[in-house]
């Protein structure tokens, strides 16, 4: 540069000085996209039903109820989580029913469906924050190296918080011969990293991009987005239903209730097998995570009212994201299941199962190493998200207090 040369804009000098781990903010024939989306208004993109993003009550006593010595140690195993030892050979051999899933850990699901193979939400980070050094760290390996999964038709991310949306994962997959198919905005992130703008399909809500013979739908779900010190929510967050030729299967990603569940069932269902985030739920953000009494309903929901199919629950035993004690997202499940007369699978990590099959995986493989007994707890059944309360548009929270919950407090020191 020569003392005549002109500095570059300020903006792309900070943005030259923004961790890649934040991603990128969409902009130029994206950003105008996202401005013409039916779900985006007031310069945000908009929940179904209303949803309060920001934190409920005290800040000061969830600050207490969180990093108190005791709580803590109710929220992480006393011992080693028993991985399941999945290996190439166990997934190279065809499912005898056309459908098997393999739960990776949190929201991390390989689903082979009908001769194709998709990935959903894939976190093989050994954190789920912007930092190596800080932000909740695995309560378990990762079942199986990334590598030793075998080709991919798909990739399909939910949304963009770090615990769904991992830099060194999709650094990882930019260079196999697989495409991605993630909600409207989600892109920039991916473009930044390696990801190829032809092996991209950037979907809205009620949209549908088929790859490799199957079905891909981006459907509503009420949560929100964001990863930077700016949330601007620019990105779209979505659940997936997916159509092969002879079964259906949905991923929740993240999100509240809402009665939209029984809209995207209508739709697209009854489901095969449905995949739904049980876990990290909190009476502090009641309106964008479930609890499993929730999200059983949303299985049934989803399901036209009936207890059909089987549900894999999601969102949970990886990470501790959460107040609530490590393993009752398990027993709670166990407990809804029975209420609803529903067909539950509870694999080990990386436990591969055929959800059409006659027995699922069910032996509550938690209890040896959860940190104490964990009773059941007729108020999870009863705290519904009550939707005619007043609420707060869709909007991002303020930037300090979105980064906050957008990896839910994901630099908070790990247990």
């Amino acid at each position: 540069m020569t003392g005549a040369d002109p500095l570059p804009p300020l903006r792309t000098r900070l943005r030259s000085l923004r961790p890649a781990a934040f991603g990128a903010d969409p902009d130029g024939a994206r950003m105008e996209r996202i401005r013409r989306s039916p779900n985006f208004a007031d310069g945000v993109f908009q929940n179904p039903v209303g949803a309060r993003t920001r934190p409920t009550g005290s800040t000061l006593e969830f600050a207490k109820v969180y990093f108190r010595k005791e709580e803590r140690a109710r929220r992480a195993p006393v011992g080693t989580v028993p991985v399941h030892p999945t290996t190439y050979a166990d997934l190279a051999e065809p499912p005898a029913t056309g459908l098997r899933l393999t739960w990776m850990g949190h929201s991390s699901v390989l689903a082979e469906i009908d001769g194709r193979r998709v990935l959903f939400d894939p976190v093989w980070g050994e954190r789920c924050s912007p930092f190596a050094f800080a932000g909740p760290k695995r309560l378990h390996p990762v079942p199986l190296p990334l590598a030793a999964l075998g080709p991919l038709d798909a990739v399909v991310i939910s949304h963009d918080h770090y615990d769904h949306l991992d830099l060194p994962t999709i650094r990882a997959l930019a260079g196999r011969d697989t495409v991605f198919a993630v909600p409207l905005g989600v892109g920039a992130h991916l473009e930044r990293w390696g990801v190829p703008d032809d092996r991209m399909r950037e979907l809205d809500w009620n949209e549908t991009t088929r790859i490799a013979g199957i079905g891909l739908t981006a459907t509503p779900a009420r949560h929100f987005c964001g990863r930077g010190l700016r949330n601007q929510q620019h990105t779209l967050w979505a659940s997936w239903a997916v159509a092969g030729p002879e079964h259906r299967i949905y991923h929740s990603g993240d999100t509240g209730y809402f009665p939209g569940f029984k809209d995207i069932g209508a739709e697209h269902g009854p489901f095969d097998a449905t995949m739904i985030q049980i876990g990290a739920y909190s009476e502090y953000w009641p309106d964008i995570h479930m609890t499993p009494a929730e999200g059983m309903r949303a299985h049934l929901d989803l399901q036209g009212g009936k207890p059909l199919g089987a549900m894999l629950p999601i969102h949970w035993a990886t990470f501790n994201l959460a107040p609530h004690p490590w393993a009752e997202p398990g027993e709670g499940t166990l407990a809804a299941a029975e209420d609803a007369g529903a067909r539950v699978a509870l694999p080990r990590p990386g436990e591969p199962f055929e959800p059409t099959a006659q027995v699922l995986p069910t032996e509550p493989w938690w209890r040896p190493v959860a940190p104490q007994p964990v009773e059941r707890r007729p108020v999870a059944a009863a705290r519904i998200t009550d939707l005619s309360v007043d609420p707060v548009s869709g909007a991002g929270p303020a930037p300090e207090e979105a980064e906050a919950e957008s990896g839910h407090a994901e630099v908070a020191p790990t247990p």
